[in-house]
């Protein structure tokens, strides 16, 4: 039986569905020839219910939105096969009448709310423009209809938030934003494309409730399309797996998770870190690699103790203090200073990967450039491979980063477009003047090797690559200088799943082999489960809790680290339903009034080196 058969029987009853997909294609013109990207798809979404869509980046799934949106460029793409709303066929709608569904009978939230808000205009003035544009309604009526909006995504101060701007509101108030304004005329179909992929884990939980929620409230259709496994499980009724364009599985998500039949699709799940999965283990785990042609699983390689306990340790901080200072009036008085890092103090030593983790604002990135002098801090000791880092010149300060280096987020903004990846990787050994070009050249080629990619590729561009196989170029970048200390800044949070697997095996290997040290700092709990000997979890600047992995995700003491941990999507489709019901607070500010002086704080060992802030 075809997919496209298996959709339609899966249908419930003889509802008519609500959305109703039959063998779409979808072509880009590429050098004068049709490129089909979305090949063949079929699918329907019945009423009240939430369809995923999942798959990595390139698969065609947020194509496959867009297509149904008609949204695409119309002299560059090509739409085939029927997209039918409730009956009526929207591919060959006139463009006047298609206007009319967008916002109307269909909504669409995506990733990035900043790239969908005007920044010039309120909030409120911008959800009201969605609803009268679809209906007749006064502007004291549309003002109503917003806060009542407002207060149903629960923003607080719904009616005080009407006339603030887009950049007055945290990443997760302006996705709820977003939904809102998606919500305003009550549509049919609401497509959320990847909508919790750039929220912290809290934030992101949140999200998932509210959207069950208003589902529940609405009665409204769904189609999520996402590469997170753990989020399909807790939102879809049904899920449709694609892989390079074609629809490779599709049914009931419980099914999926638990007799997966294609290997992509098994591939998928085995690269999702479950939290849990590390109990009774004292060393970080490499991820299981599943073959996504034939879906055989490699073994498991255990991770051996590289921790050197017995020496001095690689990096010292003591009492580090970060702030940035507020300037404002006729003449640039100082009116207050953002406490981004407060008294913070933690040891790493070499072969051992220390985690930091937190919410965005929590203080962890700045920790990371504080320690290698990016930023300069304001106040406390960093001492790093005998280096007394905050007391050094410039010359000194250059010798003392070849002993620690930075791997970032998004490594195609830290990579130059127009410098070939060999010329990028060369660099800092040609800048530190350690040989000739030809050493540089063998080396960088040596290193590209190591992290996974080939000497014949450098020399190719950053555009070339994708996404993990630049966060490699990255490392063997960082790795150029023989660095003691590697601080990986979000390094995987942006990466597909299978990849985050990848790059988080190839770190483990390199610290196997090279002794690194890693301060690892991220927001993504089950990942940081699994690769860390030591956590500490950071929260206004301070770090509240501290101490062995193990200790700390299995007897969580703090307030805080608990509710990171809770948020965390597991992939598990029994948790349907089930709402975490968190407190829909921002994050507090960290900007205090010019004087103020934190109290002082107190620690409570738990169990050996196990520490938690006494509040």
């Amino acid at each position: 039986m075809s997919l496209a058969e298996t959709a339609s029987q899966e249908v419930s009853g003889s509802t008519q569905p609500v959305l109703s997909v039959r063998n779409l294609t979808t072509s880009f013109k590429v050098e004068n020839r049709w490129r089909p990207v979305v090949k063949d798809i079929s699918f329907d979404v019945a009423p009240g219910e939430t369809v995923a869509i999942v798959g990595e980046s390139g698969s065609g799934k947020s194509v496959t939105s867009l297509s149904i949106m008609r949204l695409l460029p119309k002299n560059s793409s090509r739409v085939e096969g029927s997209v039918r709303l409730t009956g009526r066929e929207l591919l060959t709608l006139p463009d006047e009448q298609m206007r009319q569904v967008r916002g109307n009978e269909i909504s669409m939230i995506f990733q990035e709310p900043m790239t969908s808000l005007n920044p010039i205009f309120p909030i409120g003035k911008q959800i009201a423009e969605a609803l009268t544009v679809h209906k007749d309604i006064s502007k004291s009526e549309a003002r109503a209809e917003v806060v009542r909006l407002l207060e149903k995504v629960r923003i607080p101060n719904a009616k005080d938030r009407y006339d603030e701007f887009p950049h007055q509101f945290s990443g997760g108030m302006r996705q709820r934003v977003m939904i809102a304004m998606a919500l305003a005329s009550k549509p049919k179909l609401l497509i959320a494309d990847e909508p919790t992929t750039a929220l912290d884990v809290t934030i992101q939980g949140q999200i998932l409730d509210l959207i069950k929620t208003l589902q529940d409230e609405e009665g409204m259709s769904v189609l999520f399309i996402t590469h997170d496994m753990g989020v399909v499980a807790e939102v879809a009724d049904r899920t449709i797996v694609m892989f390079r364009g074609e629809a490779v599985e599709t049914g009931p998500t419980g099914e999926i998770f638990l007799r997966g039949r294609h290997p992509y699709t098994r591939a998928l799940l085995s690269a999702v870190p479950r939290l849990g999965s590390m109990a009774d283990r004292k060393l970080p785990l490499r991820f299981p690699s599943i073959s996504i042609e034939t879906g055989e699983q490699v073994e498991l390689q255990e991770v051996t103790d590289t921790v050197a306990r017995n020496k001095l340790p690689i990096v010292d901080v003591r009492n580090l203090t970060t702030r940035f200072d507020i300037h404002s009036g006729l003449f640039g008085r100082k009116t207050g200073a953002v406490h981004a890092v407060e008294k913070v103090s933690f040891q790493l030593f070499e072969g051992e990967t220390l985690a930091l983790v937190g919410e965005s604002g929590c203080g962890k990135s700045t920790t990371g450039r504080s320690v290698t002098r990016l930023i300069t801090p304001t106040s406390g000791d960093v001492t790093i491979d005998g280096y007394n880092v905050l007391q050094l010149d410039k010359t000194s300060l250059r010798s003392m980063r070849r002993s620690i280096q930075m791997v970032f987020q998004d490594p195609f903004a830290s990579l130059n477009p127009r410098m070939s990846i060999g010329s990028a990787v060369m660099e800092p050994y040609l800048e530190h003047r350690l040989g000739t070009k030809g050493q540089a050249r063998d080396k960088a080629a040596d290193l590209l090797e190591k992290v996974g990619l080939s000497a014949d590729m450098m020399g190719r561009f950053p555009h070339e690559f994708s996404g993990g196989q630049r966060q490699r170029i990255a490392i063997a970048r960082a790795l150029m200088l023989d660095p003691k200390v590697i601080v990986a800044d979000e390094a995987v949070s942006a990466l597909d799943v299978s990849i985050k697997a990848q790059v988080c095996n190839l770190l483990l290997d390199l610290q196997q082999s090279l002794k690194l040290a890693y301060l690892f700092i991220s927001h993504d709990m089950a990942v940081v489960e699994r690769v860390s000997h030591r956590v500490a979890v950071m929260y206004l600047g301070e770090i509240v809790e501290i101490g062995p992995r193990a200790a700390v995700f299995e007897n969580p003491q703090h307030s805080y680290t608990r509710k990171l941990m809770a948020a965390v999507p597991i992939p598990d489709p029994s948790r349907r339903g089930i709402k975490r019901n968190t407190a829909v607070d921002e994050i507090r500010s960290p900007i205090r009034p010019p004087g103020y002086v934190p109290p002082p704080r107190q620690y409570r060992e738990v169990s050996a080196g196990h520490l938690v802030q006494v509040s």
